[in-house]
């Protein structure tokens, strides 16, 4: 099972320096077309995506979400910080094992 990126420049690139490949997007359509091709990938099991661009795809994420099992989608902020009314990672991982804020 493969992870698999999708999100601005920085994000990708980020996530390449660990190994995990992705696909840079500018706009809905192609993150879209990249969402598509990830997803008939037999080989990936989770796509990350940017909360920006998954802004722009709304509908299609709570599709994708709540129609299928797999692969799994996790929107996380990109470089710019959460967007308003979202968590940071730190809060999504301090929740996860237990930590209050």
């Amino acid at each position: 099972m493969q992870f698999f990126v999708i999100g601005d420049e920085s994000t990708v690139a980020g996530f390449g320096l660990v190994g995990v490949e992705g696909e840079t997007v500018e706009s809905a359509d192609e993150a879209r077309e990249a969402l598509k091709r990830a997803f008939a990938s037999p080989d990936i099991g989770i796509v990350v995506i940017s909360e920006r661009v998954a802004a722009g795809l709304r509908e299609e994420m709570e599709k994708y979400t709540f129609g299928r099992s797999f692969p799994l989608i996790i929107e996380i902020p990109d470089r710019t910080g959460p967007m308003p009314g979202r968590v940071s990672i730190r809060q999504m991982v301090r929740s996860a094992v237990g930590i209050s804020v």
